[in-house]
């Protein structure tokens, strides 16, 4: 039984309204249309991944109707999974993985409602798989009364952290503009969609890179061979699937952390004041595994290239002087890595959310034509 779903375009001009966007809506990509209906064969969602923990005690319904916390179970730590599979697909999926602050919501609709890539890649014939990572969104707040946490040095609970993105974090941090509440002069992100960009966002709990890596190889292991896409935070745990599974035919990385063998993480990078770490250690087998596969780093613009006060934009500055470590590294190792700066390919004003901004249609270009290159886009 096939599915047939209808998606309308939205209008040109809202596309391009009070918003400064030097490549204009002339150049927006018309290569890839976004309408008329897309016809899926399968969709679904499921959970992999978690574990069971018990409270203490023993269970007493004659407690009831509130039932106790004492002796009963609970599942945390799953992922959730959506998916789409389109007639005709492609063999490699698509998994695509939110950031910080978000849930898989951020891969859907753009703020201010036209195609994100779920619909842009579905109709490209990729199946589309979108996460909500343990502890996040869909997934399931581990927020039953009882104890839960991680174990610090000796042994004792630290209890569940929680922490959201605000309006002036993420004007700098995701370049929104140089400060709140200015707008950079050439800025792509759908500026007339702000609040609804920021009504998406959810805290953060405690979340554990092992944890989230381990339910992405969970997941490659149910449904084989796959390409990864990250976002942000994600792009560590991406970096830790793909060193871990054999499934991971591909990772694109927008805006990522890094991670380097043993022994070779390089120093912090030094920002305007203070330094930032330049990543996180793996063994020399799981770095060899990522040079065996296809990786693209992607970055917007407006990014500073010189030392700046803002210290939270200053930092993705760092970011960029290690992801060309991050690629060197690799290739010194045989690998197949390279960053891409969409200002280099004619793309400007790209915000950190490039996947959401007024020309997310040609950043999904790129996409494509990186898959193209390395063979990862066959039917």
């Amino acid at each position: 039984m096939y599915t047939h779903l209808r998606v309308r375009s939205a209008a040109v001009g809202m596309l391009c309204s009070t918003i400064l966007f030097t490549t204009g809506c002339a150049n927006m990509s018309t290569s890839s249309s976004s309408s008329g209906p897309i016809t899926i064969e399968r969709q679904g969602s499921f959970f992999v991944g978690g574990r069971t923990v018990t409270a203490a005690g023993t269970f007493d319904a004659t407690l009831a109707p509130d039932p106790p916390t004492a002796g009963q179970s609970y599942w945390v730590d799953q992922m959730y999974v959506q998916y789409q599979i389109p007639v005709n697909a492609r063999k490699l999926p698509l998994i695509l993985v939110h950031g910080g602050s978000g849930t898989g919501r951020v891969w859907e609709t753009t703020p201010d409602g036209r195609e994100g890539y779920q619909t842009l890649f579905l109709r490209r014939g990729y199946p589309v798989y979108i996460v909500d990572f343990p502890r996040r969104g869909r997934a399931g707040y581990p927020s039953f009364v009882g104890t839960f946490g991680t174990l610090d040095a000796n042994q004792q609970i630290v209890p569940n952290r929680t922490g959201q993105a605000g309006r002036q974090y993420a004007w700098s941090r995701w370049r929104l503009g140089p400060k709140y509440p200015e707008v950079f002069s050439v800025q792509a992100f759908p500026m007339n969609a702000v609040d609804s960009f920021l009504q998406h966002l959810v805290p953060t709990v405690s979340d554990d890179a092992q944890v989230i890596s381990g339910a992405l190889v969970a997941l490659l292991d149910k449904i084989g061979p796959a390409v990864v896409v990250t976002h942000s935070q994600s792009g560590l745990f991406g970096w830790l699937a793909g060193a871990r599974s054999p499934h991971v035919k591909g990772i694109i990385a927008y805006e990522p952390g890094f991670v380097f063998e043993q022994g070779s993480v390089p120093a912090p990078i030094p920002l305007y004041k203070g330094a930032q770490s330049a990543g996180t250690a793996v063994t020399p087998a799981e770095f060899a595994n990522l040079a065996k596969i296809p990786i693209q780093v992607v970055y917007g613009d407006n990014i500073p290239k010189t030392p700046i006060p803002d210290l939270i934009a200053d930092g993705r500055r760092a970011q960029v002087i290690t992801s060309k470590l991050f690629v060197d590294a690799l290739n010194k190792r045989g690998g197949n890595a390279a960053v891409l700066h969409l200002p280099d390919v004619g793309l400007r004003g790209n915000s950190h959310f490039m996947f959401s901004d007024l020309n997310n249609i040609e950043v999904a270009d790129q996409m494509s034509a990186f898959l193209q290159k390395q063979g990862l886009d066959a039917r």
